[in-house]
């Protein structure tokens, strides 16, 4: 299946005009150190439902000792959970689901086309395909190295039982209040 055409065109974006760093992508996102899979946002258009942000790739990646250790190549899994954190960064500030944290809800015809690497800037582009406050946001999603789709798919975010995550956090720490 070839490529889809772009979500939006590399011209109407600035990789460098940065709108929100790590630290204002935490704000949104709860993943933190190593799952974190996102440096920047660079582009928002909230009516058309259009997010754009990307990930440098390091050669520090907790992975690329053993993904492969002759030649490190990023993990799909990871792209797919970069496109993930970006379609949620996206939902919860604009409070699209209406849900105050947003989990992984499926994934649906995803390709990898190329491979990424350390050093590379893995640029994901997503846009709301639908949303179903309190239920469920659809998005399309794609990944560019160098202007060239490497990944590409349909991505669902649900909401998550803050209440359960909160109370299976205690009982594994011991604090069952």
């Amino acid at each position: 299946m070839p490529p889809r055409d772009l979500i939006i065109p590399t011209s109407d974006y600035d990789l460098d005009s940065v709108i929100a760093d790590v630290e204002e992508i935490c704000r949104w996102n709860m993943q933190r150190f190593e799952m974190q899979q996102l440096t920047a946002i660079v582009h928002e258009d909230v009516p058309r439902g259009v997010c754009v942000g990307y990930k440098d790739v390091g050669h520090d990646e907790f992975w690329v000792r053993g993904h492969f250790p002759a030649a490190p190549l990023m993990p799909g899994v990871l792209m797919c959970e970069a496109a993930a954190q970006l379609s949620s960064y996206f939902a919860s500030k604009h409070n699209l689901l209406e849900a105050e944290v947003i989990g992984f809800g499926g994934l649906e015809d995803v390709r990898f086309r190329e491979p990424v690497v350390p050093g590379d800037r893995l640029v994901i582009a997503v846009e709301r395909i639908r949303v179903r406050p309190k239920a469920m946001i659809v998005c399309r999603f794609q990944g560019l190295v160098r202007e060239s789709i490497v990944v590409d798919g349909v991505i669902k975010g649900v909401p998550l039982p803050v209440e359960a995550l909160s109370a299976a956090a205690d009982l594994r720490a011991g604090t069952n209040s």
